[in-house]
Formats: C-alpha cells, structure tokens, sequence
C-alpha cells in the first residue's frame, strides 16, 4: 500500500539520516514508503531481491528455516538500517527469509534504482552502506555470543529494548509465536519469562501487545549485548 512523497521520512532512518544533506543523491526520490504488514515478507529465501526496504517504525527479522521445519532468528533489521543488504554486497539473494515482526513503514527502492546509487561517485552512499553493514556485522556476531551464554530473561529484555528503539513507542504487537522464534526456545518459556517479566512491573503482555513499563528496570536485566551493539551503531550511523 503506498502512502506520501519520500522526503519527509528520510529523517526516521538512521541509515538514510546519515547521508551527507550535500551529496544526498537525486535517485533517492524513488523511494516511496510502504505499509509493512505483520507477517509480510520482503524477501523469500533463494528469491532473486527485487527491492530493498529502509524501515521507519516497524522492525524486520531475519530468519532461517531448518530442514525440519525449525525456524530462528539470524537478525533484526529497524529504523537503523535496511533490508536486503546483500545487494549492497553484490549478492542477489539469501538464503533467509525477511518477515516483518512489527508493523511500520518502510522506504522502499527497487534494485536496479539501489545498484545505480550505490555506484555513484558523487555520494557517500556506498560509504554509509558500509559503515550500517559493519554494525550489522557487530548484531550477528553479538546475538551469536548472547544465544549461546546469557540467560532467556536476560535475552528477552535485550530483544525488547532493540524492539522499542526501533519503533519509538512503548507499545508494540507481538506474538508469542514470534518471540519464541527469535530467542529460539519453546513458546512455553516464552510464557514464563514474560510472566516473570510483568510481575516485576517491567512489561505488560496481554492479547498480542507487549508494553514496556520500566524502561530502566528492563536494562539493567538486559545482558550487556543491548549496550554493546547500540553503541556500536550510534559510533558507525550518528557520530559521524
């Protein structure tokens, strides 16, 4: 579903925010935003990549499904970034699948249109593609540390901070469904931990809408990887 004209929303991504305002490119002005459904997906595993999409307020999960049906989370893709990054890396597909988590609005720009950006001379969009890939980098690598030694609690706090500076609300639909996913544990720990996390006061979870209550109280459950790829991600896309 298209909605308005693209310039006005170049502010809500942090990766299209960090352009220089002199060498923002005219090929930009393709962009048209997008409704981004729950559950749409914007990339099919093995699927030639046709666009890519610049989120807003909505937040995109990268997932990967095992030969039996198994389904986890490889990444999360917000405001601060884009999906379908692999064109970027002169790839044309994955073999993940990009489903939207949190409904929001995207940027988006179909490849070709991207492909010619990116080789421009007169812009630093390939440089700010490749400083937001580092810090990609840094999310994959991390979320990997954090799977594999921090508790569910504590990975369930760090995910939902990330959610909520994605969307910049306190509010958001989501299912257990998709949280089971992208912690990769069993829907039924997925119920204990948002049980233990309400009653502390931290969070409300009811019909499908998590809100985060205790903003502080939810860091400091959070492992140390919430802290460590935010800053990452402020040093690459806004300290420049």
């Amino acid at each position: 579903m298209a909605l308005n004209a693209p310039s006005p929303f170049f502010h809500q991504n942090r990766l299209l925010r960090a352009l220089s305002p002199a060498t923002v490119p005219q090929g930009l002005l393709e962009l048209h935003p997008v409704a981004l459904q729950l559950k749409d997906t914007l990339i099919a595993p093995d699927a030639p990549i046709t666009a890519v999409y610049f989120p807003l307020d909505g937040m995109v999960s990268v997932i990967s499904t095992l030969a039996d049906g198994t389904s986890l989370e490889v990444g999360t893709i917000g405001n601060e970034g884009l999906v379908g990054l692999p064109c970027f890396l002169q790839g044309d597909r994955m073999p993940f699948a990009a489903v939207v988590q949190v409904p929001g609005v995207a940027l988006k720009l179909e490849t070709a249109a991207f492909t010619q950006l990116v080789e421009a001379q007169e812009c630093d969009f390939a440089g700010v593609l490749a400083r937001y890939t580092q810090s990609w980098c840094t999310q994959l690598g991390q979320h990997a540390v954090c799977n594999r030694v921090h508790r569910v609690e504590a990975r369930c706090a760090r995910w939902l901070l990330q959610t909520q500076d994605r969307v910049s609300r306190a509010e958001f639909p989501l299912t257990q469904e998709f949280l089971a996913i992208m912690l990769g544990v069993r829907r039924t720990s997925v119920t204990d931990v948002a049980r233990q996390l309400q009653q502390a006061g931290l969070i409300r979870y009811q019909r499908g809408m998590i809100q985060v209550l205790d903003r502080p109280g939810l860091e400091a459950v959070s492992c140390e990887c919430y802290g460590l790829i935010a800053q990452e991600t402020t040093r690459l896309l806004d300290s420049v």
